[in-house]
């Protein structure tokens, strides 16, 4: 077997996306969904959702590439401890063409340069575990997941649906 070639890396474009945007953030987000067996909306709900929450503020989103060919969706919620804010990375993706090219880590050192532009001191990311390459560059740029909580112990995220009453 020959031995894995490094990355190709590209200069990589990466801007904020504003409610103008929203189109090419749906068509990602929806093709994120699908490639991952996760439900979507459809693009068109999609599209309106994001020109929404761009508009108000309620997601900072980033583009990278010319198609784009990524995106990078950032939530912000203020912090009682800190008195600053806190960034929580919801979505990171790269089209399946672009990927090991550079732009995941591009979008990524830009959105934590955003979050730090908008006042928040600290980033949380949740990764699925099978997600290798997504846990190998969070690593690479200083993410930990084996720091202990307050009593010493190992930190867990947990999650679920919250269904209607």
């Amino acid at each position: 077997m020959p031995p894995r070639q490094p990355p190709r890396t590209e200069a990589a474009d990466v801007r904020r996306a504003s409610p103008a945007d929203a189109a090419d953030l749906a068509r990602l987000m929806d093709d994120f969904q699908v490639e991952f067996s996760e439900p979507s909306p459809g693009v068109t709900t999609l599209t309106q959702r994001y020109a929404a929450l761009l508009e108000s503020g309620g997601v900072a989103a980033l583009l990278a590439g010319g198609g784009p060919d990524g995106f990078a969706q950032l939530r912000f919620r203020p912090s009682v401890i800190t008195g600053a804010r806190d960034a929580y990375l919801e979505e990171l993706y790269v089209v399946p063409a672009r990927r090991r090219r550079g732009l995941g880590r591009a979008l990524l050192q830009e959105a934590m340069a955003t979050a730090r532009r908008e006042g928040a001191t600290h980033m949380d990311i949740a990764v699925d575990e099978s997600d290798e390459a997504a846990i190998n560059l969070y690593q690479s740029l200083g993410f930990k997941n084996r720091e202990p909580g307050p009593g010493g112990g190992l930190m867990f995220f947990y999650e679920r649906e919250l269904e209607s009453p």
